[in-house]
């Protein structure tokens, strides 16, 4: 049983892409919070959050405050909780300010945009994904304000990498059900990623994301999201997991630094208050 999975069910995704960019050498941008873009990019939505796919070139993202993160073809660079960032290549220049570019690129929708000093090319598509912020923080809350992931690493990743690049590069933009595509592409990068993030956790890491990850917790987080009602307790969970009562509460400590029952009382309230409200 497949915790993230569970998760998904109940969170509603609203994906998309929009933006196609070709810069070269040097450049830079500065992306506002996504609380300053949502209206033009998702009206009404809560949370927003940001991502950069590379699909040619080398460049780098940072938080405006923070260390430089290496970016490299195939990389996506996600930023969940919608922090303001930077994404440049080559000697230090002026940023751009998306925040009074993004009228026009929204406007402008994927046609491929080109700026920069004339050098090395990096080629990139900028994308979102809008969800409800009262449940999505129950995974987004173990979440880095900014990480990377390649999605080269295996075919799945491959083939996502490609069809996007396609989608987003076909001359007749006009084509009946295109943007429902994209769409559809933008989401399964995400959780695409999500599960790559996941999956390359290191063996000491702790907390929900890594909880997940194992066999015994990961399972019991999941009937717990499937069925958030359910009068839950550590003897009903370790039968469905498999283990004893003593070595599930065990493994909860050590990942959530709770209990079982606890997980079920504070985590699920706010999953059934969210639920209802659907």
């Amino acid at each position: 049983m497949d915790v993230l999975s569970e998760v998904l069910k109940v969170v509603k995704l609203q994906g998309a892409m929009f933006y196609n960019g070709e810069f070269s050498s040097p450049w830079s941008f500065c992306s506002p919070a996504s609380a300053t873009i949502a209206p033009y990019l998702a009206p009404g939505a809560r949370h927003v959050i940001v991502y950069h796919l590379l699909t040619q070139g080398h460049a780098s993202a940072r938080l405006v405050d923070g260390e430089r993160i290496a970016l490299d073809t195939g990389d996506i660079v996600i930023f969940p909780h919608g922090d303001a960032h930077i994404l440049e290549n080559g000697p230090a220049t002026k940023s751009v300010d998306m925040a009074k570019e993004i009228a026009r690129i929204v406007a402008q929708g994927l046609k491929l945009s080109r700026m920069g000093g004339g050098g090395e090319m990096t080629k990139f598509v900028c994308g979102f994904m809008a969800c409800e912020p009262r449940l999505s923080q129950v995974f987004l809350s173990g979440l880095p304000s900014v990480f990377k992931v390649s999605i080269r690493n295996d075919a799945s990743g491959r083939w996502l990498e490609n069809s996007i690049r396609f989608s987003v590069n076909e001359t007749d933009a006009s084509r009946a059900g295109g943007e429902a595509v994209l769409a559809k592409l933008s989401e399964v990068l995400f959780v695409e990623t999500l599960r790559t993030y996941i999956a390359h956790l290191p063996p000491e890491q702790t907390g929900w994301l890594a909880g997940a990850r194992d066999s015994e917790v990961g399972r019991c987080l999941a009937l717990m999201h499937r069925n958030p009602a359910q009068p839950w307790t550590i003897a009903s969970l370790a039968e469905e997991a498999g283990v004893s009562r003593s070595v599930l509460a065990e493994r909860f400590r050590h990942f959530l630094n709770e209990t079982p029952i606890s997980c079920n009382g504070t985590n699920l309230a706010q999953v059934r208050k969210v639920v209802s409200a659907l």
